[in-house]
């Protein structure tokens, strides 16, 4: 049995379907060398991807800016992806999706005629719980030691791995990246969010310091025709300090309030209005109150 799987689910490699214990790459893969490759996570409700579309969007504009053609057809990730729910026995999920450059000699440059490597596995979709959504998640901030293109969804996550680390070792749930201009860029697996003390919803513009996040794009839209103001500009983590409220968004974290930073309370230190009406707006896009509620 395998210990980090027990269930064995179904994954998919190289157009095979075998269990995920079964699944091998060779050790000159060049996502396994260089981390040369990218990844999506598409997640499912009630075995119903959502939004898959966009994810998909993402996964092509992230393999053409490294330059690896899509192996895929969008109605061939399509199969994928619901062979892998179906075959699932959670009904929330998310399904990873993986492509390298493939496997070829160890060389910096790009090998010629190299057929990408592709995975994808199914899992269940973990999220903050309704206590720890009640009471708020703690964050804390770390220098954003990462590359220029952190708008592309690349395999390498070493400063990710550390941040989120860092995190877990101090007790708390994210880190928030701060640039060397003393702003917030996004977390280590989510985009950030606060309310100024004025009102106003504030969230960093797109660019190549961030992740363009799918439910980041949802909140905009949906806080926009709830008629409340959206700024998408940098923040810093002194703002963040003082802000009315603050939280973090993701495929996985969905709407989660931030109550304390580097150990100190965000407003009143406890979840914020802005945030419960955004979750609430979010859980009705999604068309269910909340995830994997009966």
């Amino acid at each position: 049995m395998n210990p980090i799987h027990p269930d064995d689910s179904l994954c998919y490699l190289n157009g095979e379907y075998l269990p995920l214990s079964g699944a091998r790459i060779p050790v000159l893969d060049r996502g396994f060398i260089f981390g040369d490759g990218v990844y999506e996570v598409v997640p499912v409700y009630h075995k119903r991807a959502f939004r898959l579309e966009p994810h998909l969007d993402r996964l092509q504009r992230s393999l053409a800016q490294v330059r690896i053609d899509n192996p895929h057809t969008r109605d061939e990730w399509r199969a994928i992806i619901d062979r892998l729910v179906r075959s699932s026995t959670p009904v929330d999920l998310a399904v990873y999706v993986q492509v390298t450059r493939g496997v070829a000699r160890r060389d910096f440059a790009f090998p010629r005629n190299v057929t990408p490597t592709v995975f994808a596995m199914a899992s269940a979709l973990t999220r903050p719980s309704a206590a720890q959504r009640d009471a708020g998640l703690r964050t804390i901030s770390v220098p954003d030691a990462r590359w220029l293109r952190c708008d592309i969804k690349s395999v390498s996550l070493l400063p990710n791995i550390l941040a989120k680390q860092a995190a877990r070792e101090s007790g708390a749930y994210e880190a928030w990246f701060v640039d060397k201009d003393g702003n917030v860029t996004e977390g280590g697996s989510t985009n950030a969010w606060i309310v100024t003390k004025d009102g106003e919803l504030v969230t960093r513009q797109l660019s190549n310091s961030i992740l363009g996040g799918i439910t980041r794009r949802s909140l905009v839209k949906l806080a926009a025709d709830a008629q409340i103001k959206v700024v998408e500009r940098p923040f810093s983590l002194e703002e963040a300090r003082g802000a009315r409220e603050a939280f973090l968004t993701s495929t996985t974290s969905f709407v989660t309030p931030i109550t304390k930073i580097d150990g100190k309370p965000v407003g009143t230190g406890k979840p914020g209005a802005v945030a419960a009406r955004l979750r609430e707006l979010y859980y009705g896009y999604m068309g269910s109150p909340e995830p994997g509620a009966a």
